[in-house]
């Protein structure tokens, strides 16, 4: 690899390293690293006052003004006041930390307070609770799938999903997206297999749903349960936020729902609910779960206080979703492509010009708009793209403000590029 073409690469380049020690990544990963800093400062960057649309965002060692578009905080409960009060009663009353795995010692009453509710929320019989919405995902599909079962997943799965699956040693089978066609073949070829199907509730790359309406009858079809993965639906969409089932209207037909709290909940974590015999074999052979610290006392308070508020009325959901509306007929008006986006999540595909996608970048930080950049290989080569956050705490002069910026710099940019 030389220097004139390192930018070419990406991340999915490095994944096999050419190195005889595995704990030292090869030269060439090193190089392309020093050679693509000026496109990676992009990613993991501080903001100095949390999650909110006019956020300060650390850049060159200074605070600068920005619309923050990058924060899952869809329904503004993260800085929420009454969440807040009762995280601070719960530190007072429980202190820091949970200090023990779920099953030894980390429980405490508001735990088991929060699995009811839950429970009662999203209609099961049964919830437990993840200190990490990666991990439950992955620790979900590990603990019920084995070495002979198939998982068959939508193909935009989240990487938590699919990780989950090969941890467990099941076979992995893709479906196409949303394409009821393509999974009545694969549950037809592994019909002699113990099966499970999996998929996404909004897609967290497409901020589009999965067509529930026709997934679940192929599944029910072949007498195949399905797990549905909420974490950018619940409370988002639904009555009264139930996630994506309750929007199809077949909450009853889905066995088995997850979900996370580091979205619209505003907090850390994740939880799946089910059948108790589901759950009750999942909280011994789940490792992410039995073997690791049970979430804070007081992050448990915060989240049950989120329930609580986003429970009372539709407003913050229909804020959300107004505003969405909004910026996505904003953006197409501009040019600029939603792919079929139908939610709070928002991409603004740019296409397979990688340099271009992070010139704008910088460019769109430097004018004071903070959207994460996503590239290959997170989302396909020739549709890389900006993934906008829209939430209830937008203003209309937040969002054109964006869009100002946006028709100043990618606009005029792809223009050019015709």
């Amino acid at each position: 690899m030389n220097s004139s073409s390192v930018s070419a690469y990406s991340l999915a380049d490095f994944f096999f390293p050419d190195s005889d020690d595995p704990l030292m990544p090869s030269q060439d990963f090193a190089d392309w690293r020093r050679e693509t800093s000026w496109a990676t400062s992009l990613y993991e960057q501080s903001l100095v006052n949390g999650p909110v649309p006019r956020a300060l965002l650390m850049v060159d060692n200074t605070p600068q003004p920005v619309i923050n578009l990058a924060s899952y905080n869809y329904l503004g409960l993260a800085k929420h006041s009454e969440t807040i009060a009762a995280a601070k009663a719960a530190l007072d009353r429980y202190g820091t930390g949970a200090c023990g795995s779920p099953i030894l010692s980390g429980m405490t009453d508001l735990h088991r307070e929060l699995e009811e509710r839950l429970s009662q929320f999203v209609n099961r019989e049964q919830t437990m609770l993840f200190n990490s919405g990666f991990g439950g995902a992955l620790g979900m599909l590990a603990g019920l799938l084995r070495r002979d079962d198939v998982a068959i997943l939508d193909a935009k799965s989240h990487i938590s999903l699919i990780d989950g699956a090969k941890l467990s040693g099941a076979r992995i089978a893709l479906f196409e997206h949303n394409d009821a066609n393509s999974l009545d073949a694969l549950l037809t070829k592994y019909a002699d297999r113990r099966r499970i199907v999996v998929t996404e509730g909004i897609f967290s790359m497409d901020g589009d749903m999965a067509d529930l309406s026709k997934i679940v009858p192929v599944a029910e079809q072949h007498g195949v349960g399905i797990v549905v993965d909420e974490a950018h639906s619940i409370l988002t969409c639904g009555e009264n936020g139930r996630g994506v089932t309750d929007l199809f209207g077949v909450d009853d037909k889905v066995l088995i729902k997850y979900a996370t709290f580091s979205k619209a909940f505003g907090a850390i974590g994740g939880f799946v609910s089910g059948p108790d015999r589901t759950l009750d074999y999942l909280r011994y052979y789940s490792n992410p779960y039995g073997f690791s610290c049970a979430l804070p006392p007081s992050v448990i308070a915060t989240i049950l206080t989120s329930l609580k508020i986003a429970s009372r009325d539709n407003s913050r959901r229909d804020k959300m979703q107004e505003n969405s509306v909004y910026f996505r007929t904003q953006l197409n008006n501009l040019g600029i492509s939603t792919g079929n986006s139908v939610s709070q999540v928002v991409p603004l595909i740019i296409g397979s010009d990688q340099r271009l996608l992070y010139e704008l970048g910088l460019e769109l930080r430097a004018r004071g708009l903070f959207i994460p950049t996503v590239d290959y290989p997170s989302v396909p080569e020739d549709s890389l793209r900006f993934r906008a956050s829209i939430t209830s705490e937008h203003t209309r002069q937040d969002l054109d403000e964006a869009l100002n910026i946006i028709e100043d710099t990618v606009v005029r940019r792809l223009k050019k590029k015709q």
